[in-house]
């Protein structure tokens, strides 16, 4: 096994379990946090990077180096040759995982794939794609096994439904709904009615459109109903991924495509792409990636505990309505 690792794709919920798995291979679970290093390409230095790979383990046999958005560090041919050449002196005593999200139409000519397509026996490649709408009921029952549980097949329909392919909210769906059900037994339609009746995929539906009508009160109120039902940083995760699609759906309505085919190329569910299709038309493509430029500056003042997500999701507000 290569010491090297990418894992990637468009699925973040399957990645991060898989990280979850490498994490839970260490066989003294008291000495793992001191032979686990996590970093964000983004705000890392060189000798960060460095002193994580090449320091010794401490009573295990290998480290483990987990690498977040490579892309975001190195955007040139320099670099990236750079730390290819980095990657090959990977010592034997850390195991290196990479990780990035990737869009499946970008994964063959993705700089870092095409560098370890030439260099298999340094480094291993996992791709982690979001299911298509139609496998989502097998997935959910899969995922509710998965979670010790047990789903009917009408009711994963149901679920699946109101997720779409969003992956990590149908995962937190399911745990609701097996801690409803006391896993004693399947989950039914009637519980998913009643557990999932509020659910926030829609909810970022409407706090998107309040931002993009420039009503921040209305915002406001979502954001904190919001809170009220989702942990900051999992809502965090949805209003990011909402920004992301809106960008794809623009580019797509610009290339003079409709909801079908932004439903097509970005694997969600028709529903979705209805909204998302309405809301990218409220915004041109500069002003989206420049939002979505102004979420990663957020995301690395609240990783860097410069400000707290509550107060950034606040001042999100602010920005993006003027209220």
């Amino acid at each position: 096994m290569p010491n090297v690792i990418f894992l990637h794709g468009n699925d973040e919920f399957a990645i991060n379990r898989k990280i979850k798995d490498f994490e839970a291979n260490f066989s003294d679970p008291t000495t793992a946090d001191m032979n686990t290093a996590r970093l964000e390409a983004r705000t890392m230095t060189e000798n960060d990077l460095n002193n994580a790979v090449n320091a010794m383990p401490f009573l295990a046999p290998k480290r483990l180096v987990i690498l977040s958005n490579p892309s975001s560090k190195y955007i040139n041919p320099a670099s990236r040759k750079k730390f290819g050449e980095f990657l090959s002196n990977t010592p034997d005593t850390a195991k290196f995982v990479i990780h990035e999200l990737i869009e499946p139409k970008e994964i063959e000519r993705h700089w870092l794939v095409k560098w370890a397509g030439k260099n298999s026996s340094l480094i291993k490649t996992q791709v982690f794609l979001l299911p298509k709408q139609r496998d989502m009921p097998g997935w959910i029952i899969n995922e509710a096994k998965n979670q010790e549980g047990r789903i009917e097949p009408a009711a994963a329909a149901k679920l699946a439904e109101m997720v779409g392919v969003d992956t990590r909210q149908a995962g937190m769906e399911i745990a609701k709904l097996l801690a409803y059900a006391n896993w004693e037994r399947p989950v039914l339609v009637s519980d998913v009615e009643a557990v999932c009746v509020f659910t926030s995929q829609q909810s970022v539906f409407d706090f998107v459109d309040a931002l993009s009508q420039g009503n921040g009160k209305t915002a406001q109120k979502l954001l904190h109903r919001l809170l009220e039902n989702e942990e900051a940083f999992s809502l965090w995760g949805m209003v990011v991924r909402q920004f992301r699609l809106l960008i794809q759906a623009r580019e797509i309505l610009d290339g003079r495509g409709n909801k079908d085919d932004v439903a097509r190329a970005l694997g969600v569910h028709p529903f979705v792409a209805e909204k998302t299709s309405g809301q990218a038309n409220r915004f041109s493509i500069e002003a989206l990636e420049n939002i979505y430029h102004r979420l990663l500056i957020i995301d690395e003042r609240v990783k860097t505990s410069q400000i707290t997500l509550d107060l950034a999701l606040d001042t999100l507000i602010v920005e993006l309505a003027g209220h």
